[in-house]
């Protein structure tokens, strides 16, 4: 009887976006252990995705799914919990993103391994949200964001720049290649650091592991911050911004491109939180504009949000097609459930921005107005 009840209600809810259990349309849900309504009512997002993640059920089209699900705000209809309150309390008390826990998402996330990023992202490597405008695949896609990115800065041959997060090097490498600039990238991953060495050998490029906080008086005509600001947290947005003004020359551009909120809040999603991307937040424009005032001037500001819905689709698409060979490097690493959780993220990410749950901003900041006005670069 109790059983019942919890799938009338959990069926209550999915009916409203139009989503039956163990209907026909692809993006139906077919459960497979009748457990799954009182472990997902309970736990909330960690209960959906770790039953899915243990084949609990499954669902044609996970994108749609999403889709169809989030603009509900599900999780509002669930009553939640002592563990999720003690969640979210732990992100109002407690500083996730401190410099202690700093290097805790390189260890946890950039470097489970760069096979499963090599064969799913560009040639590139580039992790973050391409630019469709005029592209016919992933590889122009990331090309396009990269320039686009230079244009923006209006970089000039022989300048300084830094890259808050650098990733696997690919915007300092092609920055330095097409407009003969000077770049340090930094990053807090021992994986990327190695890789990014390797392939900016030869350039006027330096890779570090480091922290942002740990920058010294160093000066820059340009900064760079692509896909990093997510990572900081909202107890540390003020003091991120510091130390990039402290590190901007007083006519220099700084580009910080993020994934966005709707919404401020100050706690990530759980199930993300748990086994994607530890001590993160998703900023809101709120946030960010009162992180940099009486710092930074808003020079420009781009949403593509839908660029990085047809991102996250090639990124699947890569990931499901290459699964063999990711999972033959190192068949005890990438299992049945780690495939089920990574096509998981990028399927519930991928329906975010689709829907417009999340927004993605490229932000052109100065310490002083542009002489003569900023000029938008699209």
């Amino acid at each position: 009887m109790k059983n019942k009840k919890l799938k009338s209600f959990v069926e209550g809810i999915l009916s409203q976006a139009n989503i039956s259990i163990n209907g026909k349309n692809p993006w139906d849900i077919h459960i497979r252990n009748e457990k799954f309504y009182e472990r997902v009512l309970k736990d909330g997002s960690i209960g959906l995705g770790e039953s899915y993640m243990d084949g609990w059920w499954d669902c044609d089209d996970l994108i749609e799914f999403f889709y169809r699900l989030l603009p509900l705000e599900p999780e509002k209809k669930v009553k939640k919990n002592i563990k999720l309150i003690s969640y979210y309390l732990g992100y109002t008390v407690f500083n996730r993103s401190s410099k202690s826990r700093a290097f805790q998402i390189g260890e946890r996330h950039y470097d489970i391994g760069n096979e499963v990023f090599e064969n799913m992202l560009d040639k590139r490597l580039v992790y973050s949200c391409a630019y469709w405008k005029d592209a016919k695949n992933l590889d122009e896609a990331q090309e396009n964001k990269l320039d686009l990115i230079c244009r923006k800065l209006y970089l000039k041959e022989g300048s300084r720049v830094l890259d808050i997060g650098c990733g696997w090097g690919s915007f300092v490498k092609y920055a330095s290649e097409k407009y003969g600039v000077q770049a340090v990238g930094i990053t807090v991953s021992k994986e990327q650091v190695e890789y990014s060495k390797k392939i900016c050998e030869g350039l006027p490029v330096e890779i570090r592991l480091q922290d942002y906080r740990d920058l010294k008086d160093e000066k820059f005509d340009y900064i760079v911050s692509v896909g990093m600001f997510e990572h900081v947290g909202h107890k540390n947005y003020r003091t991120y911004m510091e130390i990039a003004s402290k590190c901007l020359k007083d006519d220099g551009l700084f580009l910080l491109h993020t994934i966005g909120n709707n919404t401020t809040k100050i706690a990530c999603d759980p199930w993300i939180d748990k086994y994607i991307f530890p001590n993160s937040l998703i900023p809101s424009l709120k946030q960010i504009t009162s992180s940099i005032e009486g710092l930074f001037i808003v020079e420009d500001l781009h949403n593509f949000r839908y660029y990085y819905y047809l991102t996250l689709v090639e990124w699947l698409k890569n990931f499901k097609k290459n699964w063999d060979k990711i999972k033959n490097a190192y068949p005890q690493k990438y299992d049945e459930r780690f495939y089920r959780m990574w096509t998981y993220y990028l399927c519930s990410s991928a329906a975010s921005f689709k829907c417009g749950d999340l927004q993605l901003w490229q932000i052109v900041l100065s310490k002083k107005s542009v002489p003569h006005g900023y000029l938008s670069v699209r």
